[in-house]
Formats: C-alpha cells, sequence, structure tokens
C-alpha cells in the first residue's frame, strides 16, 4: 500500500511538471490561441505570438500521412554527414516517434509526433538539453509539405536561447522526403542544412530471431 502511495505521489509530480507554464511564458494568451488540449500550454513570450496552427481534417490527413513512414531510414545532409533513423507508431497510434542516431556524433535524439486535439504537434528532444514544442502551421492540399513552428518549449528559460524552432517536411515519394530545420538564438533565426531521406528497403526484421526461436518451440 506504502508503495502504491508513493507512485500516486510521484505521478502527481510528474504531471505537475508536465502541466508547469514556463517563467517566460505569456500567461495572457487565450485558449485559442493555445489550441485545445485539456494540458496548459503557453505562447512564447509576451512579445511573440505564435502562428495559427492548421485544424481540422487537413491536419488529420498529415498525421495519417506521418504515420506512413513507419520504417528505418537513412538521412543525408548537404554537409555530408549521415544519420540512421527510425519512425515507429506507438501508442495505439496516437503518437509518431522519430529516432535519429548520429546526426550528432553518438548522439540519439527523439521527435515525437501527436494529434492534439484537431491539430498536429511535435515535441523535439534535442542535444540541447531542451525540448521545444512545434505546430503545424501550413499543409499542403496534397499532403506534399508540412511546416512547423515554435510554440514554447521546457528547459528553455528564454526563447533567445538556443533551440530548433521551424521544420519544413516535403515529401517526394513515399520513399524519400527531405527536412530542413532552423536554429533560433538571441532573436535570429537560421536556415539549417537540409537533409535528404531515404527509406531502407531490406532493413533486417529486429523480431525476426524472436520469431524463429519461438517456432522451434
Amino acid at each position: 500500500m506504502l508503495a502504491h502511495h508513493v507512485g500516486l505521489a510521484l505521478s502527481a509530480g510528474i504531471l505537475a511538471a508536465l502541466v508547469a507554464t514556463p517563467a517566460w511564458a505569456d500567461k495572457s494568451a487565450s485558449a485559442a490561441d493555445v489550441g485545445t488540449s485539456s494540458v496548459t500550454t503557453a505562447t512564447a513570450s509576451t512579445n511573440y505570438q505564435p502562428p495559427p496552427p492548421v485544424r481540422g481534417e487537413l491536419a488529420r490527413r498529415a498525421f495519417d500521412r506521418l504515420k506512413e513512414l513507419a520504417g528505418d531510414w537513412q538521412g543525408e545532409s548537404t554537409k555530408g554527414w549521415k544519420e540512421r533513423e527510425n519512425y515507429s507508431v506507438i501508442a495505439n497510434g496516437s503518437c509518431v516517434l522519430h529516432s535519429s542516431f548520429d546526426a550528432h556524433p553518438n548522439e540519439r535524439m527523439l521527435t515525437l509526433f501527436h494529434l492534439d486535439g484537431d491539430t498536429i504537434m511535435l515535441t523535439h528532444y534535442c542535444v540541447a538539453r531542451n525540448q521545444p514544442r512545434l505546430r503545424a502551421t501550413q499543409i499542403a492540399d496534397d499532403l506534399s509539405t508540412m511546416t512547423f513552428e515554435f510554440l514554447d518549449a521546457t528547459n528553455l528559460p528564454s526563447r533567445d536561447r538556443g533551440h530548433m524552432d521551424k521544420l519544413v517536411l516535403r515529401f517526394e515519394s513515399a520513399d524519400r522526403f527531405t527536412s530542413r530545420w532552423t536554429w533560433y538564438q538571441d532573436g535570429k533565426e537560421d536556415w539549417m542544412e537540409e537533409i535528404v531521406h531515404d527509406r531502407v528497403k531490406d532493413a533486417p526484421n529486429p523480431n525476426a530471431a524472436k520469431d524463429a526461436d519461438a517456432d522451434t518451440k
């Protein structure tokens, strides 16, 4: 019983941390400005208003398109470095998890996409040790391009502290797309290099050995 109560206390503490409003947030933002989530969110600062997100059926169709990325990929930047990637649909189909390894040497980063009501949200877990949240603000009708822009972040005392601020995805086919991020710091936004992502079609099945072992028992 003690363990149960301790677990509840920890859960409550974690939830409080997740919903806490950053000290630099604009607490005057209306509910319409920050989306329909029941979790409290905040705009970036008193002098920054996040662009309005794309809502409704187009956002839901775009999220389904992101789910189609499930599988292994290789990314190569215009600066020559390469990364190994995986997209997985998790949490009963409610989230797309992107795992990237070696974009920074021997480092793994994660980006999670999910619907927030009738909009698309992403959270990027960065080597900069902050976690910016972006919303889809532009989506082409044919889903060929998606643009995500900064909403807020954790571990970011000021928006002028360096962070990933914008992401543009361009889909060329089911097996190739490009991405490009911006880096925002000290009031200045800079475009980073473009990354070309190609699906790895013959990637080994990580469950194959387990399946074979099960068949022999």
